[in-house]
């Protein structure tokens, strides 16, 4: 009963390799990825299966019984890959298919909230018997941008006084986990999201305090912020595309207050101060 896991090379990825190798043992594994030789320090069979190229897909997903389809990264692009990739999968006889989609796809302003819902349809279309792990902002999305705090003197961003509820890769990791390797989830939809909930205000001030230094939250216009993280080198659409995402921040789109993430990992989520601690000692690492 072999599990193929999709984007089996990403940070997400990796994460749910090593933790189903120490739930079910590498034999069980198939890492689905575009370049094989990419993913042989994961220590799991690997087989091309690239999104653009449907014919490498479904032999790729032969002898695969359950599924773990990972968004794909190439926003805009990904509706079609996971259709190629659901389309390969019934030919292939695979039995269930997980998904990670987005919190609240339904009712979500975020710009990526279409490609998830039209991957949701088409798994109900497909007939196969599926699950869906509807993930919120990872953590990370904002930890990531502490060392550039640190040295501009302030953390920046659109989202204003917008709630947020996120969790770390490895609290979503252990989600995708608990379903892939237990019963009773087809044709679950779960929003998952971290037990705490925050603002960037309230980020700032939990790095102020661990770094021992005065780093503000410095709310921009969404076209400011745009801007700035031009400035830093990211390319104009991503830039203009990571400041209308903390639009909807600023919305509630990604506070979500059910608890379903602790509750299928069997333990609380990743509190913000752990995360914070963690990226700050990455960050001197670094230095």
């Amino acid at each position: 009963m072999k599990i193929g896991i999709t984007g089996a090379t990403g940070q997400l990825g990796r994460l749910i390799v090593e933790k189903l190798k120490a739930k079910t043992g590498a034999d069980n594994l198939v890492a689905l990825v575009r370049s094989p030789e990419k993913a042989s320090e994961l220590g799991i069979e690997a087989r091309e299966a690239d999104y653009d190229s449907p014919e490498t897909l479904e032999h790729a997903l032969q002898g695969i019984n359950t599924l773990l389809l990972i968004s794909g990264s190439e926003v805009g692009k990904r509706a079609k890959q996971h259709q190629h990739v659901i389309d390969a999968a019934k030919k292939a006889g695979v039995k269930r298919i997980v998904y990670t989609s987005l919190l609240h796809a339904d009712t979500s302003s975020l710009s990526l909230a279409e490609e998830h819902l039209a991957t949701e349809k088409a798994l109900k279309d497909s007939g196969i018997p599926h699950t869906l792990l509807r993930n919120g902002w990872y953590t990370e999305n904002y930890t990531n941008s502490i060392p550039g705090a640190l040295a501009g003197g302030a953390f920046i961003g659109s989202a204003g006084e917008g709630k947020i509820s996120s969790a770390t890769r490895a609290d979503f990791a252990d989600a995708a986990v608990a379903v892939l390797t237990s019963e009773g989830h087809d044709g679950k939809v779960y929003e998952l999201a971290g037990d705490e909930t925050y603002t960037l205000i309230e980020l700032a001030s939990e790095i102020s305090r661990q770094s021992g230094r005065d780093i503000p939250y410095k709310n921009l216009p969404e076209a400011d912020y745009a801007a700035a993280l031009t400035s830093f080198g990211l390319p104009d659409g991503l830039a203009k595309a990571i400041a209308g995402w903390d639009v909807s921040v600023s919305r509630d789109d990604v506070y979500d207050d059910s608890r379903q993430l602790s509750k299928l990992i069997g333990r609380p989520t990743t509190p913000l101060k752990v995360a914070v601690s963690d990226a700050l000692k990455n960050a001197q690492k670094a230095q």
